[in-house]
């Protein structure tokens, strides 16, 4: 059973990083990725289930959220970075590289075997903290459906909700 993740806040100046989920601003989160090139098009619910089985970073100047990033782990051996972003007006300035830095930092993601990450045009960034492109590519394998939200059309795949049975 995994335990909840103690929530962490990092301070520099005028921004802040949280892990608190309650603090993240869904609707600003979904609008960003609906039109990145990774996720373009994501529907809502799907944004709101990668977050609730994420930790997540909210980056933030007073209370206003301008960047994310999440983590898919179990916390003991594998973390997958994704979501990364900081919004276009505040690029140039660190921002990212802090970003990383508190989730290299996190408590929780310490003494992993191995991070995994996809990007199109960020292996700079990545590269300063130990990323590097895959030693023996042949090894890795995925299944993509690279197209998945514009074949559904805004429709989405609904869990069935767990009820309980009534005793007789």
């Amino acid at each position: 059973m995994m335990q909840p993740v103690q929530h962490q806040q990092y301070r520099r100046g005028e921004f802040t990083i949280s892990t608190d989920p309650a603090k993240l601003d869904v609707p600003a989160v979904h609008a960003f990725l609906t039109q990145s090139y990774w996720a373009e098009g994501i529907p809502l619910p799907v944004v709101e289930r990668s977050i609730q089985n994420s930790l997540c970073f909210g980056l933030y100047e007073g209370k206003d959220q301008i960047g994310f990033a999440r983590v898919v782990s179990d916390l003991a051996t594998y973390a997958y970075l994704a979501d990364v972003y900081v919004l276009e007006k505040y690029r140039g300035h660190g921002l990212a590289k802090w970003l990383m830095e508190c989730i290299q930092q996190h408590p929780e993601l310490q003494g992993l075997r191995r991070w995994g990450l996809v990007t199109r045009d960020a292996h700079a960034l990545y590269e300063q903290f130990g990323f590097t492109r895959p030693a023996k590519p042949e090894g890795y394998m995925e299944k993509l459906a690279g197209d998945i939200y514009k074949k559904f059309s805004g429709k989405t795949r609904v869990r069935p909700q767990k009820t309980q049975r009534s005793k007789r």
